[in-house]
C-alpha cells in the first residue's frame, strides 16, 4: 500500500499547537498529531507508485516486538497521536495485534494501512478487539482492471473489496485512499461514488509524490494545471457527500480552500469546514512524523532525510531537538516563492515534492501555479 506506506493516513486530523519546554530554549513545539510506523517493508503487492519499492520477502533488521512495545512508550511520552501501522503490509507482521492492543491499552489511537487482501472475517475480528480504530484500504481504480494494473498483482481489487466486506461486517471503520496520477485521473469520481457505496467514512486523495518506485512513473504525475483544477473539484465535493473528504501530499488544497470560501463571501471556520479548517498543507515535521521499518525516523514518508534513529535515542529526542524537524516548523524560512507566499502557514508547499525537484526541501513546491500576492519575488 501507500505511504505513506506513509502511505495513508486512516486519520481524523487536526493540528493546534501545543507546547513542551526545551532545555536550551522555550520555543513553542508543535503537538503531535499522526505518527506513521512502517511496521515492515514486506508486501504481497508490487505497486507501481510504493514508496519503499516493498516486495515479499523478509527484510533485515526490523524492529523486534520488544522494539516496537518500547516505541509505543516513546510515542505516547510525546502526546496522544494517531499511530498508523502501515508498511509494506502491516498484516505480515506476526505480532502486529499484540503492538496494536498495546498502544490502545497506553492511550494512543490505533489506526492500520493495509492493503485489503490479507483481510479475513478473523482478522478483521482481531483488528476490531486489539482496539483498531479505523483502517484505510487503498483503491486507486474504479475497476479491477484499473486497479489490479496500478498494484501490479491480479486479483488485488476484488482481494481489496473482499476485505473491506469483512471489515465492514465486524463494525470496523474504513476509508478509501486514492494517489492520483494521470492513469486515474477520469476514474476520481468513480471511486469517490464506489467508496460511497462500499459504506466508507472518508476518501482521502493523494498526490503522487515521485520517491521509490514512483520516480519510474513521474511521467505519469498530473501537471501543476490538472493539480490545480482536481483540487477545485475535490472542494466542489464538500457539500455533495457524506464522506469526510481530505486531501493529502496535496497542500495547496488549504490555500484552495480558502480562496474558494472568499469567493463565496465565507470565513472558513470549524463550524463551516471541519477539521480542514484547523490542519494546514505540508505536516512534515509539524504534526506529523514517519518511522521506518528499521527505526529511522523522518519527517515524512517521502522525504527521504534521515532525522534521528529510535534504536540509537529516543523518539522524543528526535521529535523535540532534530534540526530538520526544527527547519521545518519555522515556515518563515521557506525559499522562493513559498517563502513570501500569503498561504504559507496554512500550506506550506509539499516539502518532499521540492526534496525530489531541488535537492532542497525548504525550496518552492514545483507543482504549484499560484504566483504569491507579495511581488518581490
Amino acid at each position: 500500500m501507500h505511504p505513506h506506506s506513509h502511505k495513508s493516513h486512516p486519520s481524523k486530523l487536526s493540528s493546534h499547537h501545543g507546547s513542551s519546554k526545551h532545555d536550551s530554549d522555550s520555543k513553542k513545539r508543535p503537538t503531535i498529531r499522526l505518527v506513521a510506523w512502517e511496521t515492515t517493508r514486506r508486501c504481497n503487492l508490487s505497486c507501481v507508485h510504493c514508496r519503499a519499492a516493498a516486495q515479499d520477502h523478509i527484510y533485515p533488521n526490523e524492529l523486534t516486538t520488544s522494539q516496537a512495545m518500547a516505541l509505543m512508550d516513546q510515542i505516547r511520552e510525546v502526546g496522544e497521536p494517531i499511530v498508523i501501522l502501515t508498511g509494506g503490509e502491516p498484516l505480515l507482521r506476526d505480532d502486529i495485534f499484540e503492538i496494536a492492543e498495546y498502544g490502545t491499552k497506553i492511550g494512543l489511537r490505533m489506526v492500520m494501512a493495509p492493503n485489503g487482501t490479507m483481510i479475513t472475517k478473523e482478522i478483521a475480528q482481531k483488528m476490531k478487539l486489539s482496539g483498531i480504530k479505523r483502517i484505510s484500504v487503498s483503491l486507486d481504480g474504479s475497476t479491477k482492471e484499473t486497479h489490479d494494473k496500478f498494484r501490479g498483482v491480479n486479483g488485488a481489487f476484488d482481494g481489496a473489496l473482499r476485505g473491506i466486506g469483512f471489515a465492514k461486517d465486524a463494525g470496523l471503520e474504513f476509508q478509501i485512499n486514492t494517489t492520483i496520477t494521470k492513469t486515474n485521473l477520469d476514474e476520481i469520481p468513480k471511486i469517490l461514488s464506489l467508496a460511497e457505496s462500499l459504506g466508507a467514512v472518508a476518501h482521502h486523495i493523494f498526490l503522487l509524490v515521485p520517491t521509490g518506485r514512483g520516480k519510474y512513473i513521474v511521467d505519469q504525475a498530473i501537471d501543476a494545471a490538472q493539480y490545480e483544477s482536481t483540487l477545485n473539484w475535490f472542494y466542489d465535493q464538500r457539500d455533495k457527500t457524506s464522506l469526510q473528504l481530505k486531501a493529502t501530499c496535496a497542500p495547496h488544497y488549504y490555500r484552495i480552500l480558502r480562496q474558494r470560501a472568499k469567493q463565496e463571501g465565507k470565513q472558513v471556520t470549524f463550524e463551516s469546514h471541519g477539521l480542514d479548517a484547523v490542519t494546514r498543507g505540508c505536516l512534515a515535521g509539524t504534526g506529523f512524523c514517519f518511522i521506518s521499518h528499521i527505526g529511522e525516523v523522518q519527517t515524512c514518508g517521502f522525504l527521504d532525510v534521515k532525522c534521528g534513529d529510535i534504536t540509537k535515542s529516543t523518539f522524543k529526542d528526535v521529535w523535540e531537538n532534530s534540526e530538520v524537524f526544527n527547519k521545518l516548523r519555522d515556515f518563515d524560512a521557506l525559499d522562493g516563492k513559498c517563502g513570501i507566499c500569503e498561504y504559507r502557514k496554512v500550506c506550506g508547499g509539499c516539502r518532499a515534492r521540492a526534496y525530489e525537484a531541488t535537492g532542497d526541501y525548504m525550496a518552492y513546491e514545483p507543482l504549484c501555479t499560484y504566483i504569491p500576492a507579495k511581488k518581490d519575488l
